[in-house]
């Protein structure tokens, strides 16, 4: 939808920017599935697949929050009348951290298997979590700076509160990691509430911003 020459845009449209983006998302998203590895075999295999327990939650964890993030995503880009190159390259960092996400996630299943480095695992993986914040965040004071790249009957209202609810995101994730150092469990707690919360408040400024 974006125009392709004129007012700072390129000729890339916000289509083919968000195509690019859902296949990088998807691809990551897959990944995660990968790393969950066959159980070793020492008992009844039933035994064995439950003492994976940790892998099942990581994977679910990270599958949950690379999704709500594609969601946002796409409300995001819901809203965008064209691109330009600046936005290009924030989307193309915000993707080198999705795309970066089965690595922490396999770091922290690794430490909840085995016992052992838990926490500097959850750090780890907060602070993926808090950099893809960070840059989503990036991502929309860009497209709405001036509204230079919205689209002309966005409100006004949903600008302002998408701003707060993408700011939100990284704060909260900087606020919980450090639970980690008191119990992991604070700290994978916390992250089941930031997906629940991003996950509602997607779907209804989706119901607000206009079709």
């Amino acid at each position: 939808m974006a125009d392709g020459g004129t007012g700072g845009s390129v000729g890339v449209s916000s289509d083919r920017v968000e195509s690019f983006s859902d296949a990088v998302f998807a691809i990551a998203i897959t990944l995660l599935v990968l790393d969950i590895r066959q159980p070793a075999r020492s008992g009844p295999l039933w035994d064995a697949i439950l003492r994976q327990w940790p892998s099942f939650v990581a994977y679910a964890l990270s599958f949950l929050l690379i999704g709500v993030v594609w969601v946002n995503h796409h409300a995001v880009f819901h809203f965008i009348a064209r691109v330009d190159l600046a936005l290009i390259w924030l989307n193309l960092l915000l993707l080198l951290d999705v795309a970066f996400m089965p690595y922490p996630t396999v770091l922290l299943a690794d430490a909840l298997v085995s016992g052992r480095d838990e926490v500097t695992a959850a750090v780890c993986y907060g602070a993926t979590l808090v950099v893809g914040g960070v840059l989503f965040e990036a991502v929309w004071l860009h497209v709405s700076r001036r509204r230079r790249l919205l689209r002309a009957d966005v409100a006004p209202e949903v600008v302002r509160a998408m701003g707060r609810r993408f700011l939100g995101g990284p704060l909260f994730c900087a606020l919980i990691t450090p639970l980690a150092f008191v119990q992991v469990g604070l700290t994978l707690a916390g992250y089941l509430i930031l997906l629940t919360y991003f996950g509602v408040t997607a779907v209804r400024e989706g119901r607000t911003g206009g079709s």
